[in-house]
């Protein structure tokens, strides 16, 4: 999986809906802006506490979400 693959596919799952406190009448969604910001604070995460040579991949990753 190549880095714009993988913040598609990031994204996507921030963009579906989901149950709260396994309620199903009670759902959350993100707007496009938000699912992305939820997406970037995680690679931030990732970023600071993977391997040194992973780093390339997930900034690669943090500059495709930017693009979407």
């Amino acid at each position: 999986m190549n880095s714009k693959q993988k913040a598609e596919e990031l994204l996507i799952k921030y963009l579906r809906t989901y149950p709260i406190y396994d309620n199903p009448t009670v759902v959350i969604s993100y707007t496009h802006n938000e699912a992305k910001q939820c997406v970037l604070i995680a690679v931030d995460e990732i970023l600071e506490h993977c391997y040194e040579v992973m780093k390339p991949f997930w900034q690669e990753v943090k500059q495709e979400i930017n693009k979407l």
